[in-house]
């Protein structure tokens, strides 16, 4: 059998701060398939968007980085590269070429000085060996494939001319500049409104299906997991709390904080709107962990109405709910007795 397309084992990234070194990710594995979409879930500041940074390598050395963990990743021709290791030199051949991202906001990621095309048309010089013709008329394909009108003329504008839901086509467009086996998709939904929302969820979902890449899709929003996961895991404190095929995850939440999550959705009650009563919606109480003060054992257990003294007291394993379901919870069969 062939090497999953992106395999991370026990990564733990730290960054120093005045108050020593702080752990954002603490022992975290995942796994992508080749043309499989892995949602990375949970709210701002569990560890998602630093994840995703350790793997790309773009965590500022002066500030932290990977201190230990292996990121495997299998490039062209099938060889197996730990990008935990790789030489920088080899790590920027890598990205924007075999592994791209979109970042969250687009109007901060892209150059307001430059023409969209011509921020397309870097990467297929860099890495494909083109000319600059050649480039200018890649950039403009790729604009079309992403279902921008007019591209010809659109690659001849600046961002600023160009409404937020286009901004965010173009960071596709820059993202699949090279034909990448893997993509990381940081919020890439998270500025837009509903209608553009679901509309660059259905090009993405048609343009991994046309180029079978794989998909690391960071989001807070369970909705949109609904919509493009085939798994999801579920992170909080730096760690994974819970993984599952995703229609499992929805079906039978292990973990207290899954839970809370799902909880937290808004939900259409029809008896209480036809009798004219309000329903409020569920919040998980109290804030997330500070990374540079965490509990001795589960990161959650400050917030769970499930927790044990034994939760306090150590980090919880991860149990096995099913086969491909995992949940780090000592009272996981609980959770939906």
């Amino acid at each position: 059998m062939a090497a999953p397309l992106l395999e991370i084992r026990n990564l733990v990234t730290e960054f120093r701060t005045e108050s020593g070194l702080v752990r954002a990710v603490k022992g975290v594995d995942l796994t992508i398939e080749q043309g499989q979409t892995v949602a990375l879930v949970g709210e701002s500041g569990s560890g998602k968007s630093v994840t995703s940074l350790s793997v790309m390598r773009l965590i500022p050395s002066a500030i932290g980085g990977i201190a230990s963990g292996e990121i495997l990743f299998r490039g062209k021709g099938g060889v197996v590269l730990d990008l935990a290791r790789l030489p920088e030199k080899a790590m920027r051949g890598l990205r924007g070429n075999e592994i791209s991202m979109i970042f969250q906001e687009p109007m901060t990621s892209l150059n307001p000085t430059q023409k969209v095309g011509a921020q397309i048309a870097e990467a297929a010089l860099l890495h494909q060996g083109m000319t600059r013709s050649q480039a200018w008329s890649h950039a403009i394909e790729m604009l079309a494939l992403v279902e921008i009108p007019e591209p010809a003329r659109r690659a001849e504008i600046y961002p600023h001319q160009m409404s937020g839901g286009m901004r965010q086509r173009v960071m596709i467009a820059m993202a699949l500049a090279c034909n990448p086996a893997l993509l990381i998709a940081d919020e890439p939904t998270t500025a837009l409104d509903v209608t553009v929302q679901l509309q660059i969820l259905e090009l993405m979902r048609r343009l991994q299906r046309e180029i079978g890449m794989g998909i690391l899709f960071i989001t807070h929003n369970l909705g949109v997991v609904a919509e493009i996961a085939d798994r999801v895991a579920v992170m909080y404190g730096g760690r994974i709390v819970e993984s599952a095929d995703v229609h499992q995850l929805f079906d039978r939440p292990s973990h207290p904080y899954t839970k809370g999550l799902l909880s937290s959705m808004p939900q259409v009650d029809h008896a209480a709107r036809a009798a004219g009563q309000h329903v409020r919606l569920q919040a998980i109480p109290g804030s997330v962990v500070d990374p540079r003060n965490p509990p001795a054992g589960c990161d959650f257990s400050p917030r769970c109405q499930w927790a044990l003294d034994t939760c306090q007291a150590a980090v919880p394993p991860v149990f096995t709910v099913s086969p491909d379901h995992g949940a780090r919870c000592l009272r996981w069969s609980e959770m939906n007795g």
